[in-house]
């Protein structure tokens, strides 16, 4: 597996990859209503253009296999974890992790102390295990259906890259 920045020519493949996770892999914790509204197909031509601009300003990155597409992820400079994302096939591989500690190392390198997101009931379990708190419980309200997800922060120690061990 490769971890890449994004390009613009990876939308079109990265905004399948959310559709078809969402309507597989979150099945289990939504029904079908909720999914829809989550991810409704009707809306894929104007979350390109949407997404387009949001993946060019925030820190984004892309898991390749065999160049394929596998799973994404993008934070906003000031840290908040705004997507992640893997291939219905590929979950339960690591890709998740990976992409969520490339972020975190970024969010480290400009000097930033937390990183917070906002995680589907599907996601709250992986955040927890990576040490994501959770704040709060939201419900939110999406085409008139309501979703439920987790405000979750995760403080993050400085990144101590000298070896030098604190003291104190």
């Amino acid at each position: 597996m490769i971890i890449r920045t994004y390009q613009d020519s990876d939308i079109q493949p990265i905004v399948s990859l959310f559709y078809e996770t969402v309507h597989t892999v979150n099945k289990r914790d939504y029904t079908q209503k909720q999914l829809d509204a989550w991810a409704p197909q009707a809306e894929v031509a104007s979350k390109l253009a949407a997404w387009t601009e949001s993946l060019r300003r925030h820190i984004t990155y892309i898991a390749e296999i065999d160049d394929v597409i596998v799973g994404f992820s993008d934070m906003t400079p000031a840290g908040h974890l705004d997507r992640l994302y893997v291939h219905k096939e590929f979950q339960g591989q690591g890709i998740a992790s990976a992409l969520v500690k490339r972020l975190e190392s970024d969010a480290r390198r400009l000097g930033l102390t937390e990183i917070d997101t906002e995680a589907s009931i599907t996601a709250k379990p992986f955040f927890q295990r990576h040490g994501y708190q959770m704040i709060q419980p939201q419900t939110l309200e999406r085409r008139g259906v309501q979703l439920v997800n987790y405000k979750m922060i995760k403080h993050l120690p400085p990144d101590n890259r000298d070896g030098e061990a604190a003291s104190g």
